[in-house]
This record gives C-alpha cells, sequence and structure tokens, in this order.
C-alpha cells in the first residue's frame, strides 16, 4: 500500500470517493491515514505543491506533540508523510478549489474536474494575518522576513521592528534582539496576550524597546524596507522610524472565505463543530485549526482528524 501522488487534478481518474479531506496539513493527513486504515476511499486536495500546511511556517522546535521531538515543523511533517505513505489514498498537489457544494458534496476544482464523495472534511488550515497596509506586499522578501527563527540573519547589524502582542511577537523580538541592532515591538493594545515568561524577558532586554497602542501606517523605502510610520492614536502621535528589517505577529484567520453563507461559522470566520467534529451540514466535518480557535495545536489536529474518520466509518458502514 502506498499513496496516490498526483501534481495536477488532471491527473485524477477516479471521480466517486467515499471521503475527500481539504489541506494537506497535520489534521488533512490525521483524517485521510484514519480513512484509509478504516478502509474508506479517500482523496486528500491540497492547494499547495507540498504537504505540510502550517507545519512549513513552524520554524521553532517542536516539544510538545507527544511521542516525538523535532527540530521544526518541516522536520515534523516529513516524519508525517512517511507514516502517510505507509497507507493507500490519493493525494492531489496543487489542487485550486473553485466551487464547493457542500449539500451535494460536489467539488469543482478550477481546471473543471469535478470529484464527488459521501462525506467531507474540512481541513484548511489558517492563514498569517496582514496589516493591510502600504508597503506591506511590495518589500515582502525585500525586509519583511518570515520568520526570526529562519531569517534571523538578515537583521543583523539593522534595525528591526516587530508587530504584535501575542507569543509568536515576543519570542520572535526576543530572537531577534541576538543580532539585530535594536528591536522595536509595536502592539496596537496596552495589554499583551503573551505568556508572562516571554513580556517580561523583552522589557528586560535593553535591546528591546516597547510601544504599547500603536498601530502601522506605511511601511517605507526605495528597494528596500528602510522605516516604518507608526501612530499611537491614544496619544494623537505619528512618528517615522528606522528599521530595516520587519515581522508581522498579529495572529491568523481561518482559510473560509469560500465557506461564507454556506456553513456556520462564527463570528471570526471558523467553522462552527459539534464532539463529533461535524458541522451543521450532515457527514460534511472539521478539523484542525480552522474549527479550532480555542486550541490551535498540532495534538489537537491528529485528534480531531481521526475523530472524524471514525464517525465517517461508522456511518457508511452500517
Amino acid at each position: 500500500m502506498s499513496i496516490n501522488y498526483l501534481q495536477s487534478a488532471n491527473k485524477l481518474g477516479v471521480k466517486n470517493f467515499d471521503v475527500i479531506v481539504i489541506g494537506g496539513g497535520a489534521a488533512g493527513l490525521s483524517s485521510a491515514v484514519w480513512c484509509a486504515e478504516l478502509g474508506l476511499r479517500v482523496l486528500l486536495l491540497e492547494k499547495n505543491a507540498e504537504l505540510g500546511g502550517q507545519l512549513l511556517w513552524t520554524h521553532n522546535q517542536i516539544k510538545n506533540h507527544l511521542g516525538i521531538e523535532t527540530e521544526n515543523g518541516r522536520e515534523l511533517r516529513d516524519v508525517f508523510v512517511r507514516q502517510a505513505e505507509n497507507f493507500e489514498f490519493d493525494i492531489c498537489l496543487n489542487a485550486e478549489i473553485y466551487e464547493i457544494d457542500l449539500a451535494n458534496k460536489t467539488i469543482l476544482l478550477e481546471n473543471g474536474k469535478k470529484v464527488f464523495a459521501q462525506a467531507i472534511i474540512l481541513a484548511a488550515g489558517v492563514r498569517r494575518r496582514k496589516l493591510n497596509v502600504e508597503g506591506e506586499d511590495e518589500f515582502k522578501d525585500r525586509g519583511i522576513i518570515e520568520s526570526g527563527k529562519r531569517d534571523g540573519q538578515l537583521a543583523r547589524g539593522k534595525n528591526a521592528l516587530v508587530i504584535g502582542g501575542g507569543d509568536a511577537a515576543l519570542e520572535n523580538a526576543l530572537i531577534l534582539s541576538e543580532i539585530a541592532l535594536t528591536v522595536t515591538l509595536a502592539h496596537r493594545r496596552a495589554g499583551f496576550g503573551a505568556r508572562n515568561e516571554f513580556l517580561e524577558k523583552a522589557r528586560e532586554n535593553p535591546k528591546i524597546k516597547i510601544l504599547t497602542e500603536t498601530t502601522v501606517r506605511r511601511i517605507l523605502g526605495n528597494e528596500r524596507v528602510e522605516a516604518v510610520e507608526l501612530h499611537n492614536p491614544v496619544a494623537k502621535q505619528t512618528q517615522i522610524i528606522p528599521a530595516e528589517i520587519v515581522l508581522v505577529r498579529i495572529g491568523v484567520e481561518p482559510n473560509t472565505n469560500n465557506l461564507r453563507g454556506v456553513i456556520d461559522l462564527d463570528e471570526r470566520g471558523y467553522i462552527k463543530i459539534n464532539s463529533s467534529c461535524e458541522t451543521n451540514i450532515k457527514n460534511i466535518f472539521a478539523a484542525g485549526d480552522v474549527a479550532n480557535p480555542l486550541s490551535p495545536t498540532i495534538s489537537s489536529a491528529v485528534g480531531m482528524g481521526a475523530t472524524a474518520a471514525k464517525v465517517i466509518s461508522s456511518r457508511l458502514n452500517m
């Protein structure tokens, strides 16, 4: 038994499946593995060119997923994929979905291919929230970096700006402070969501300057980032600070834009599910961070994928 990798939806020979899984991260892979283990015909659709989802932008060590420790998310992804390759199911990479008909369990792909299933598991994950300010897209990879851990060397001897107030923002500020000339941390609120251990270290770090109640108005530069315009609406002050490195960590949002008005979502766009991971539409399930804003972890994603698969199997095999 082994995974049948399809680099394009054009290679899909079969159109009818027991289960279609949307998303190739931890939740999606767990869903597919458990469905295959339970004897179901499974198709996993992943819009990117490789599996992994958010694991691919986890650059720190992973020590809290029971059973294994890895240096980063990609290494854990490799472990998951090696294990998944012991099971038989189809994976279609580069699969862009054009339309989903959840009532009829039908998915139309952008290339015109249509696939059907008796049940669907939505495991599309989340994406990093953007600032949506001038310069953010223009200077991507030209001073705007993705990770302090991965890209930290680019900050050597430079002024860095980190935007956000959660664990990720504080942790990245601390990482960058080891090599940057200065680090400014700008947070739009007065209080922080980060753990005290990160906050205390940042406040004690002479290289880190913390600005609260401060938002970003513009990211400035020519060929690369050179400065950032910040605004404090409480103090009614605007300032431009030098910054050659910018890192944004203002949270995430679920990949559910194509599901609005189709399925029950909460006020933030996360999919509402019951204890069986089922949505308000029969035999439509959701697993992982796209349906779990309270505890978005690798472990919970894996467990939710298994739960959805077990419930589906019990119904289809009745």
